[in-house]
């Protein structure tokens, strides 16, 4: 009997334990499967709790279907029905500037606008800022700022259209996804699609216009995805799957609270069909063997566990730097808050020095998730930008945010009650260089035989990248 063992509950490690099983269905082999989680609970950051009326995302609030895996694995879940999109009014957004909130302009798509007439009207940019966007329709084709096939997001940016853009729209919207600095962030690892752009149209405005005429560019709200339920629900019918397909002979199992002290890889006698098999070793003192291990975990802790076998592959996930946020959800009355709410949020420049990273109106962007006559909005804190803010304790950060709030929406009355989420060394960050160095750490991963990685650490952060990763490993451990 094959054994497997997978180290790590969140969505990358319960997506690989799913997918096993799912092949292993197909194949009828004989297999041993276990995840273990080191905390007392499934699922990492996706976390969905239910608190007077309010539903409240302490981690991610949807998924994006552009990326299909979320999705696919979601409808073979039997989930498709629990599915919901984002209420069909107020698809915008804004961006803070001098203290107001700035509807986004229509077209606009991350770093550059499809529409150039929504973006010169809108007072988002100054009179400079906006002829110094327009010359992207006038400038040649460049080379990387650092003569390498990868740059910073900033200095793209900044060569493209301009450093204000990047100031006050590029470093805010990408910091909503990213939480990064966009002086180090790869724009290879992150956004290789304006690179692209760049290379076949020579122009991002160009491009985007030529996009739009084929009724692919602007932000596309309908796009993301939820439950109705919350996103918890994705993890938890994972875990309902692998629990129900254990049976007598061997099926999966799920330990929690089991977190790995050690992993030793013991050699196989010359001759042996078998390279080598693995030991784990818990925290409680049990011991499992197996032919395979899939390691998903932050960079960091695979590292950990990784530094007596190959000290160069430990140093090279260790290497990957993560940034710690806090998610702080605060539900009010609806007439105690006197913006109109006309949109689904906002993110907050640097510049602007607030404490905020940005402000989802979670009550608008979803149905269900407050009672009538009431608002749940949802803040980010830290990154890699305002590290310091992230240390703030609980009391103050609320404090911090509901001053942010006050000012920017005009919120009346203190809170009914606010919800914190701390997620320490969560987001790694993609810094120029990151896709070799993501493909240096796979080479050296693939020398030791049965072991594979998965995370948000390698080919993306979002739900359908992880759902992505898991999978791969899934497959090459079949």
């Amino acid at each position: 009997m094959r054994q497997v063992v997978i180290i790590g509950g969140g969505i990358s490690g319960l997506a690989a334990a799913h997918r096993l099983i799912e092949l292993n269905l197909e194949s009828r082999e004989p297999l041993q499967l276990t995840l273990l989680e080191a905390g007392p609970r499934l699922g990492g950051v996706i976390s969905t709790e239910h608190r007077e009326g309010f539903l409240i995302e302490a981690g991610p609030d949807s998924f994006i279907s552009e990326k299909p895996e979320a999705l696919d694995l979601a409808q073979r879940l039997g989930l498709t029905a629990e599915l919901i999109e984002t209420n069909k009014e107020h698809r915008r957004s804004f961006i803070v500037r001098h203290g107001k909130l700035r509807p986004v302009p229509a077209g606009f798509q991350l770093l550059a606008p499809s529409q150039l007439w929504p973006f010169l009207t809108s007072d988002i940019l100054s009179l400079k800022g906006k002829a110094r966007l327009a010359l992207d329709l006038f400038l040649p084709r460049g080379v990387s700022a650092n003569g390498t096939s990868d740059e910073s997001l900033a200095d793209f940016v900044r060569r493209r259209l301009g450093q204000e853009v990047l100031t006050r729209v590029a470093q805010p919207m990408i910091g909503g996804i990213y939480t990064a600095d966009p002086e180090r962030l790869s724009l290879r690892a992150t956004m290789p699609r304006f690179m692209e752009m760049e290379r076949e149209h020579r122009s991002l405005i160009r491009a985007l216009w030529r996009q739009s005429s084929a009724g692919t560019s602007g932000a596309r709200y309908s796009l993301f995805l939820s439950f109705a339920a919350g996103m918890q629900t994705l993890t938890d019918r994972l875990a309902e799957r692998i629990e129900a397909s254990s049976n007598d002979s061997g099926g999966p199992r799920i330990l929690l609270n089991a977190k790995v002290e050690r992993l030793a890889l013991e050699a196989e006698p010359p001759g042996a069909s078998n390279p080598g098999r693995w030991k784990i070793l818990t925290r409680a003192g049990e011991t499992l063997s197996a032919d395979a291990v899939c390691l998903a975990l932050p960079a960091y802790a695979s590292a950990q566990l990784l530094r007596d076998l190959d000290p160069a592959l430990a140093n090279s996930l260790e290497a990957i730097p993560f940034a710690s946020t806090a998610t702080v959800n605060l539900a009010y009355k609806r007439s105690d808050v006197s913006h109109p709410l006309n949109g689904f949020g906002f993110v907050v420049p640097f510049v602007e020095k607030r404490t905020l990273l940005a402000c989802t109106f979670s009550s608008v962007k979803f149905a269900g998730r407050a009672p009538a006559g009431h608002v749940l909005l949802r803040a980010f804190v830290g990154g890699s930008l305002q590290p310091e803010m992230f240390e703030l304790d609980d009391e103050e950060m609320i404090r911090r945010v509901g001053d942010d709030l006050r000012a920017l929406l005009g919120v009346s009355r203190p809170p009914l009650f606010a919800h914190m989420a701390r997620w320490a060394h969560s987001m790694p960050q993609y810094h120029v260089g990151h896709a070799e160095q993501i493909k240096q750490i796979e080479e050296r991963a693939g020398l030791l035989p049965g072991l594979t990685l998965a995370g948000n650490a390698f080919q993306g952060p979002g739900i359908p990248d992880c759902v992505r990763s898991g999978e791969a490993a899934a497959q090459r451990m079949q």
